[in-house]
């Protein structure tokens, strides 16, 4: 595994790659991976010959510099991981590498970006999307993973890949989640140990979405009800939404049709959490 700091050494390992007619994959990463990220990695290397996993906290998708700053830093525990995941090159710039000066592209793809994270964190979708453009752009994979617990950034990114003819595939991987069902986070981290028993209110919360969706449950307001019931029970837990979202265009629905999100963001104390249900009975 060949770890990278600068576009030029990252081209030359693309370029040997390349000229060997390997196909590649590229997973995005903002760093302190933990088995999620492993597994959109363990998907990329199955599915291509080499696999570049970037590592960058991408200080234009932070509406709060607080949270910039705290965000966890841990590239030498990363690349540990990586390496077991069978990585073929980690590319882990500085922000002056990336953004040698500001980036004033702006990227808006409504209705998609309008609701739910898009309401709550102005700028965050901007922000993702000039570094996952860039990304793009640096590797040219034919193939790029994220995971679905970020379900609206999936659906974003998807559009943009649609809209700016990106020649590559869009993967989605499904939410990895600890024993107890709470999805795997690098912000889990932040919590304390009373923190970490109610912040399982989440899991519960979309689990309990599922049983009435999947038990043939189709109204929001009696889902959003539900979910709402769970979270509101826990005293540590503040509700930022709580949403029932159409898959095509992540607006909110009164009643639900053969697929959807169930979607929350919740504070645990200060440290906000999201997850989903996703389901799609077509398929």
């Amino acid at each position: 595994m060949k770890i990278v700091h600068a576009i030029k050494d990252l081209q030359e390992a693309l370029a040997d790659l390349r000229a060997q007619g390997k196909t590649v994959g590229l997973v995005p990463t903002m760093g302190a991976l933990h088995a999620g990220h492993a597994s959109l990695v363990k998907r990329s290397v199955a599915e291509n010959d080499a696999t570049v996993v970037s590592v960058f906290v991408n200080p234009t998708q932070f509406n709060d510099k607080n949270d910039l700053a705290k965000y966890p830093r841990t590239l030498e525990a990363d690349c540990r991981l990586l390496e077991q995941c069978g990585a073929t090159v980690v590319f882990a710039p500085s922000v002056e590498e990336i953004y040698p000066e500001p980036d004033m592209r702006h990227f808006s793809f409504p209705p998609l970006d309008t609701v739910m994270e898009g309401a709550y964190r102005p700028g965050h979708f901007n922000g993702v999307c000039q570094i996952v453009s860039k990304l793009f752009d640096l590797v040219k994979p034919d193939r790029a993973y994220f995971g679905e617990k970020d379900f609206q950034q999936l659906a974003i990114i998807r559009e943009m890949v649609r809209q700016l003819k990106f020649p590559l595939q869009i993967v989605g991987c499904p939410i990895v989640r600890e024993e107890d069902g709470l999805a795997k986070s690098s912000r889990n981290s932040y919590l304390s140990a009373e923190e970490r028993k109610a912040a399982l209110c989440l899991s519960r919360s979309v689990f309990a979405a599922q049983d009435l969706i999947e038990g043939g449950e189709r109204n929001a307001d009696i889902v959003r009800t539900a979910v709402r019931e769970i979270i509101e029970a826990e005293p540590l837990a503040q509700i930022d939404y709580i949403e029932v979202v159409d898959l095509g265009n992540m607006q909110p629905v009164d009643s639900l049709g053969e697929s959807g999100l169930v979607a929350i963001a919740v504070y645990i104390g200060k440290t906000r959490l999201i997850d989903n249900y996703l389901f799609d009975f077509d398929e």
